[in-house]
């Protein structure tokens, strides 16, 4: 009888980078739900038209400094 031989076997280094990938996205998403590292986003780091508007008063509807 012959040795019936399935798909060759992942190689180990895919395993490892599947392993970080999953513990970063893991860290990413605990960060967040706990609220480490404040508030990200485009407003951090854009002004709108150009004048540097606080992001609070932005919030409440005020465009007056």
């Amino acid at each position: 009888m012959t040795k019936h031989e399935g798909p060759p076997s992942t190689p180990r280094w895919v395993i490892v980078f599947g392993i970080i990938v999953i513990v970063l996205v893991l860290l990413f998403v605990i960060l967040k739900i706990i609220g480490i590292g404040g508030e990200h986003g485009p407003s951090r780091h854009f002004s709108l038209n150009g004048v540097g508007y606080d992001v609070s008063l932005v919030e409440q509807g005020s465009t007056e400094s």
